[in-house]
C-alpha cells in the first residue's frame, strides 16, 4: 500500500510498501507521533529524479505536526511546500518563505501536487514509470 509519507516510486514499484512495523516508526511503540522531518526527507526522495532541485528547508522550523519543502520544478519555478497531516499545500512562491495570504489546496500526495505544477514532472514521471514497467515485463518474460 502507498502512503503520503512514501507514495511509490516507479523506480522501485514492486518493493517499495510504505512504512510497515519494520520501519523506524516501530521506535514510538504504539504511539501516533511522527516527525515530520522524516516525512518531508520520504518525500523528497521519492521525487528528486523529476524535479530540478528538492530539500527539507533548514530556515523555516520543523516540527512534529509541519515541515516545509522547497522545491524547484523543471521549469525553473520555485516553491515552498507545506507538509502536515493534512498533507502537501504550496505557501510560498520561493524557496524558505510562506504566505499566510495564500490559500491553497492540500494535496494527498507529492505526486499529486507535482502534477498539478509541472508539465515536466509530469513527463518524467511518466517515463520513469514506463520504464519500469517495461524493465517488470522483461523479467516477467525470462
Amino acid at each position: 500500500m502507498c502512503r503520503m509519507e512514501t507514495d511509490c516510486n516507479p523506480m522501485e514499484l514492486p518493493d517499495n510498501t510504505g512504512f510497515e512495523e519494520d520501519s523506524d516508526y516501530r521506535d514510538f511503540e504504539g504511539t501516533d507521533v511522527k516527525d515530520m522531518r522524516l516525512e518531508a526527507e520520504a518525500v523528497v526522495n521519492d521525487v528528486l529524479f523529476a524535479v530540478s532541485n528538492m530539500f527539507v528547508s533548514k530556515t523555516l522550523p520543523c516540527a512534529e505536526d509541519v515541515a516545509y519543502i522547497n522545491v524547484e520544478t523543471r521549469e525553473r519555478n520555485r516553491y515552498c511546500l507545506e507538509l502536515t497531516e493534512a498533507g502537501l499545500r504550496v505557501v510560498a512562491y520561493d524557496f524558505d518563505q510562506t504566505d499566510d495570504r495564500l490559500q491553497t489546496p492540500y494535496h494527498e500526495t507529492v505526486y499529486s501536487l507535482l502534477d498539478s505544477l509541472s508539465p515536466a514532472y509530469r513527463q518524467v514521471f511518466g517515463n520513469a514509470l514506463l520504464q519500469r514497467l517495461e524493465a517488470l515485463k522483461k523479467e516477467t518474460q525470462s
